[in-house]
C-alpha cells in the first residue's frame, strides 16, 4: 500500500503564515502537522512508501524537510508544476498526476495533510482489509450547519455506503466524511478515468463521491476525533492545545 499525501494547496486562509510556506509543515510543538501524521502511518506494516504531492512553489521546501526525516519507509516528493492558487490542479487531479508520474499500481491510502488525528490509521487499514473494498472514513456530526459544508453519507448496517452528497442543504444522515480514503488497486482504473467522466477536480471528497456511484465502498467510523487546521485561529488553537 502506498501512502499518498495531498499537499498541493496554497492555504490562502492562513494569510502571511503560508504565503511562502506550506501549511502541512507548520510547527505543532517539536513536530509538524504532517510529521505527526506520518509518525503514525510509517509504523503501519502494509505501507511501503510515502508519496507527497505538492506544488512547484513549495516543492523545494518539502525536499529540504525530507532530508531531515528518518522514516522507515521511503519518502517521494512530487511537484505538480503549479505556482499559484489560481492555477492549482485540484486535489483529484493532483492524485491522478501522482499515479501517472510514479506509475502507481497498488492499494493507496490517500490523506489530506492538514489534520491532527487522535487515532491510528492502522485501524482504518485493518477495516479495509476485512471488507475487501475501497473505503472512506466517517464520524457522527450533530451540527446541520457543519454537515452542509462537508460530504455526507448514508450507510447500511454493514457500513456499506449507499449514497454520498457533497455539501447537502438537507443532509440525509449525520455521517460526515473527513478527507481520508483507501482505494484498492482493483479500482485504480476507475480513478484514472474519473475526471474525464465528470468527477469534480477540486476537493478529495469529489473522488469519494464519484467512487460511491461506481464501485462498492465501505465507511469506517473514526474511533476518536481529529482537529482540522483550516484557518489562523484553528492553527494557533492547535499549537496551544497540542503543541506542549
Amino acid at each position: 500500500m502506498i501512502n499518498v499525501v495531498i499537499a498541493a494547496g496554497y492555504a490562502t486562509r492562513l494569510g502571511e503564515l503560508t504565503k511562502n510556506f506550506p501549511k502541512p509543515l507548520l510547527k505543532i510543538g517539536e513536530s509538524t502537522i504532517l510529521g505527526r501524521m506520518l509518525d503514525d502511518i510509517d509504523r503501519i506494516p502494509e505501507i511501503k512508501e510515502h508519496v507527497i504531492i505538492t506544488n512547484h512553489k513549495f516543492a523545494s521546501i518539502f525536499e529540504e524537510w525530507k532530508q531531515e526525516q528518518h522514516y522507515t519507509k521511503p519518502v517521494t516528493i512530487i511537484d505538480d508544476d503549479t505556482s499559484t492558487n489560481e492555477t492549482r490542479l485540484g486535489a483529484v487531479c493532483d492524485l491522478l498526476f501522482a499515479i501517472e508520474q510514479l506509475h502507481i499500481n497498488d492499494d493507496m491510502l490517500v490523506v489530506a495533510a492538514d489534520n491532527l488525528l487522535f487515532f491510528s490509521f492502522q485501524e482504518f487499514v485493518d477495516f479495509a482489509k476485512e471488507k475487501g473494498t475501497s473505503c472512506i472514513m466517517c464520524h457522527e456530526q450533530p451540527s446541520i450547519e457543519k454537515l452542509q459544508r462537508t460530504g455526507v453519507i448514508v450507510v447500511d448496517d454493514q457500513m456499506k455506503v449507499l449514497n454520498m452528497e457533497e455539501k447537502p442543504q438537507e443532509p440525509k444522515s449525520h455521517w460526515a466524511v473527513p478527507p481520508f480514503y483507501i482505494y484498492r488497486k482493483e479500482d485504480l482504473d476507475l480513478i484514472r478515468h474519473s475526471v474525464e467522466n465528470g468527477c469534480g477536480k477540486d476537493a478529495p471528497g469529489n473522488l469519494a463521491h464519484y467512487m460511491v456511484d461506481h464501485t462498492t465502498i465501505h465507511a469506517w467510523e473514526m474511533t476518536a476525533g481529529r482537529f482540522d487546521i483550516g484557518s489562523l485561529d484553528t492553527y494557533y488553537e492547535a499549537v496551544e492545545k497540542y503543541g506542549k
